[in-house]
């Protein structure tokens, strides 16, 4: 066996303005089981006073038997997923419109979203960017869309991201031995 130089390949960089197509469909990768600590810690960081998520017994005189996850969690997590495809270039999002909780989420459900493009367009004051819209729906492990939003961000175009690469020189070389 030869001895190699180690290249170092870059992961993936996200997508630029360019990359963006008008209908394309980007299931985003990673789902996320919500827990019952999520729900409480989101819970109080929100301020959200609302019993029906963190009181086990008010919840149980609900329609629902149990606590409901704070829809704004659920928004949360929506959005978080779809950063690795969409927005990893973005630098603001420029609006969150038409937001819908179609069905309950509960702690143990898992959550899968997926976006499409609707529109892009050069930005006029940004040379280096451009503004993408995007519709994201969030389905819970058993498909039934528990969340749906459309958001507009700017994001970056090829080459508008240049400087020094924040990722730390080892002292050490890494090598294959």
């Amino acid at each position: 066996m030869s001895a190699t130089t180690p290249q170092v390949r870059p992961g993936w960089q996200g997508r630029f303005y360019e990359d963006f197509e008008v209908g394309d469909i980007y299931r985003h990768p990673l789902g996320r089981t919500v827990t019952e600590t999520d729900n409480t810690w989101f819970t109080l960081l929100s301020m959200n006073t609302n019993q029906a998520h963190f009181n086990t017994q008010y919840a149980a005189d609900s329609e629902f038997g149990k606590p409901l996850v704070v829809s704004t969690l659920t928004l949360a997590i929506a959005i978080g997923q779809s950063v690795i495809d969409v927005t990893q270039n973005a630098f603001a999002n420029l609006g969150l419109d038409d937001v819908k909780f179609s069905h309950p989420v509960f702690a143990g459900d898992t959550l899968w979203s997926e976006s499409i493009v609707l529109s892009k367009r050069e930005s006029s004051s940004r040379p280096k960017a451009g503004i993408v819209t995007i519709r994201t729906r969030t389905l819970n492990q058993d498909g039934a869309v528990v969340c749906s939003f459309v958001r507009t961000f700017y994001v970056h175009k090829q080459g508008a991201l240049t400087g020094k690469d924040p990722f730390p020189e080892a002292a050490e070389p890494l090598t294959v031995n």
